[in-house]
């Protein structure tokens, strides 16, 4: 945790959000391909117990960088990382191949970060 101090907070806020959301996508996706035969209620504490650690990592990158960002700001780049994380997962991971309407999100969310960055 003291190397990730020494980085600029913005830079800190990234790293933890990546890092939260990959618990988090394992927490709503994994179970899928890991438990689908187990019965709904088992997947859902294997869930939130994957979940608590996504929410050790989000909450303080929240705190991290709501002291550099608006809650705007924050929202959009937490999107972002959660595309980013979400795609790889999905293909890799889950094995799903990989679809053109990834990139045509992807391009939306780049108005986005243009529009919630912008000055003004």
């Amino acid at each position: 945790m003291q190397a990730l101090q020494s980085l600029p907070i913005s830079l800190q806020t990234v790293v933890l959000l990546i890092a939260s959301n990959l618990f988090m996508t394992f927490a709503w996706y994994g179970h899928l391909k890991n438990m689908a035969a187990a019965p709904w209620y088992l997947a859902a504490l294997a869930s939130w117990g994957i979940a608590l650690f996504e929410y050790l990592l989000q909450v303080p990158a929240n705190r991290i960088g709501f002291t550099h960002f608006n809650i705007g700001q924050l929202k959009i780049l937490q999107e972002v990382i959660t595309l980013s994380v979400f795609v790889p997962f999905v293909t890799l991971y889950i094995g799903e191949p990989l679809k053109l309407d990834y990139l045509w999100a992807a391009l939306c969310m780049v108005g986005a970060v243009y529009f919630i960055f912008r000055g003004g």
